[in-house]
């Protein structure tokens, strides 16, 4: 390990933040009867403000790869291996057991029957995990090669395979239930189809991939106005670049389309270099408004995720029956879905002030010793 540490990246923190609040939103939106419309997925072609949410947190988790590995100088060992392989297992591993308390919990019992293998933790673990891996084996350079020929071919192969419409012979339905089994497959209007399945991973791989080589160009910049023109750079084209292919490939979450890992990294990382102009070069600390989320993000989704599945419903239907919905439903369900955001920017608040007391008492701790 070298003594290259940089230094961490407050827009970064933030970005991070702000997701995190759009993710507790769109899980608790108050009743799913009456979910407000931003906060609803695309029925499946097209894309809407909650599709942002997950991109975004693979955008993020490529660029913040790009600096854990920097300490490493990207060179593989046995020592990053271990790092790598372990990180991986973990967030895999947490994965599995909240899909399976997800469905124990309303089946009383441990159904493992309906074991969903795959889900939102595990794309992040093969996404962080893959990516690494490429990362200490082949030259940065050779990235948007990888990453272009890689999304070529899922086009292809989503067109071949009538992988733009929702039906039982979609190539990606018909793929992950020969290799997982509709049975731990995710369910949606009786049909088996894994939004987060294992063919359209593939490509998710590619959106942390992106956020990797993002990750380079923001931290070879010399200053702060240079890391604004690149990001906004690469934002800019990616972009536009997605919504032009979109004519003929469309923009699709479900099946993790390739022009929906251009348009959703490009929006990041215009976004991030907003953020960069507000925080670096105008002075503005947002940290008033949105927590820094100064730990692994996998943390508050494993929280949150959970408790949007096993709690949050439950509340929810709870403060309906109490208010009683009427013609206000609609208006109430999104002040329930408030209200769990301001509950846990509050928590967060709370953990990053407790956090930042430790360290500042260990330093002066630490200041002490020195001058015993």
């Amino acid at each position: 390990m070298t003594a290259n540490t940089p230094k961490r990246l407050l827009a970064l923190d933030i970005l991070r933040g702000i997701t995190i609040a759009g993710m507790i939103l769109v899980n608790n939106p108050g009743s799913w009867g009456y979910v407000y419309t931003p906060l609803e997925h695309a029925a499946f072609n097209g894309l809407t403000p909650t599709d942002l949410v997950f991109p975004f947190f693979m955008f993020i988790m490529g660029i913040s790869t790009y600096i854990s590995l920097r300490k490493y100088n990207f060179t593989y060992s046995h020592a990053t291996l271990r790092k790598i392989v372990k990180r991986t297992v973990v967030i895999f591993c947490i994965g599995l057991f909240l899909n399976l308390l997800a469905k124990s919990v309303f089946a009383h019992h441990l159904n493992f029957e309906e074991w969903r293998y795959l889900g939102v933790m595990q794309r992040l673990a093969i996404g962080y995990g893959v990516t690494s891996l490429v990362a200490i084996t082949v030259r940065h350079k050779y990235f948007p090669v990888i990453i272009l020929v890689t999304l070529a071919a899922y086009f292809l192969l989503l067109a071949a395979g009538d992988g733009f419409n929702l039906s039982e012979t979609n190539i990606v339905a018909r793929f992950d239930a020969w290799a997982l089994g509709t049975s731990h497959m995710y369910h949606e209007g009786g049909m088996a189809f894994d939004p987060e399945g294992l063919l359209s991973t593939v490509p998710a791989v590619c959106h942390v991939m992106v956020g990797f080589y993002c990750g380079k160009l923001l931290l070879s910049a010399k200053d702060n106005g240079e890391k604004i023109q690149r990001l906004f750079l690469v934002g800019t084209i990616l972009t536009f670049a997605g919504f032009l292919l979109s004519y003929g490939c469309p923009i699709n979450k479900k099946v993790w389309s390739p022009t929906f890992v251009i348009t959703t990294c490009g929006l990041a990382s215009s976004f991030l270099a907003l953020l960069i102009w507000i925080i670096d070069m105008k002075g503005y600390q947002m940290v008033h408004f949105f927590p820094v989320v100064r730990s692994e993000p996998f943390v508050y989704l494993c929280v949150c995720g959970n408790n949007g599945d096993c709690i949050g419903r439950y509340r929810s239907k709870h403060f309906y029956l109490r208010k009683g919905a009427g013609s206000g439903a609609g208006k109430l369900s999104r002040l329930v879905g408030i209200r769990f955001v301001i509950y846990y920017i509050l928590l967060e608040y709370c953990a990053y002030f407790i956090q930042k007391k430790v360290f500042m008492s260990r330093s002066r701790n630490g200041n002490r010793k020195l001058v015993r």
